[in-house]
């Protein structure tokens, strides 16, 4: 009985404590592939992950209240303030590509994200026609590898699918690092060009590409140990440090909440939280 009296006594706080186990267990089933069907280009799961998360920022929202009024008085901030922090949790609990469960589900995610990266990367293709003639050359040179790069990581993502090891595993570590330095060096190519537009031209469609594969990073990173992460850093002499002015961030946000079916507040942490990881780890 005095369970029910708590409940009775706290109504925001029980609440606040069943939206969050609603939404964990929604971010644990997404992160096991259990969709539970799908609810437009999403999955029910997400809806219902996102439909938790956003009644508990309704709740962190809510003023506290006495006798009807708003209570401004002592701890009443401080309630607030821990349904701010709860909303917080829910939120970081569920990162589709920060908190890889396994090889396996890493390597789908990547295979799932090949048809996005693959229309980025032709958008990178057609886009030295819209350029000044004297920035095209230097583009195209500068993006050359992007289709060979964005194949190829596909390809072993299928290969560890189909065979899981070290090997392949290794594989992946070392073409999702080689795939996001050549997008790094192209990005600081193309902030080298002079013509105003064609410089916003070449960033935006490289800035497309970029996304992805740091999405795809943070994906291998989340399953690869420290030895292995130590050894993809190492190999990264252009730190994304050295491109974070040149990356879109809202445009990733977009892309992401896109991919995954979620709403962009959650895919907006999503992405910092994986730029934070990657810049922690050396990348």
């Amino acid at each position: 009985m005095s369970g029910i009296s708590n409940i009775w006594k706290h109504p925001k706080t029980s609440a606040a404590g069943v939206l969050i186990a609603v939404a964990s267990v929604a971010g644990a089933l997404s992160q096991q592939g259990i969709t539970l069907g799908k609810a437009g280009t999403g999955s029910l799961v997400t809806v219902i992950a996102a439909v938790a998360t956003a009644l508990l920022g309704l709740l962190a929202q809510d003023p506290a209240t006495k006798n009807g009024y708003p209570d401004n008085g002592p701890g009443a901030g401080g309630s607030t303030a821990k349904l701010g922090a709860w909303l917080l949790i829910a939120l970081l609990v569920q990162m589709p590509f920060v908190s890889g469960c396994s090889g396996a589900t890493v390597a789908q995610d990547i295979v799932n994200w090949a048809p996005a990266l693959q229309s980025a990367v032709a958008t990178v293709d057609s886009t030295a026609a819209v350029l000044a003639p004297a920035d095209a050359s230097a583009f195209t040179t500068a993006t050359a590898g992007f289709d060979a790069a964005s194949n190829l990581l596909a390809a072993q993502a299928r290969a560890y699918l189909a065979h899981p090891s070290a090997g392949t595993l290794a594989q992946m570590q070392a073409q999702v690092v080689a795939f996001q330095q050549q997008v790094n060096a192209s990005l600081l190519q193309a902030a080298r060009i002079v013509n105003p537009e064609s410089q916003s031209h070449a960033l935006a469609t490289i800035q497309g590409v970029a996304a992805i594969v740091n999405a795809m990073l943070a994906l291998v990173q989340s399953v690869s140990s420290k030895t292995a992460v130590a050894q993809m850093a190492a190999a990264c002499p252009i730190k994304l440090a050295a491109v974070r002015t040149y990356l879109d961030d809202e445009a990733a946000v977009k892309i992401v909440a896109g991919h995954y079916g979620e709403g962009e507040p959650l895919a907006r942490v999503q992405v910092e939280q994986a730029a934070a990881a990657e810049m922690a780890a050396g990348f």
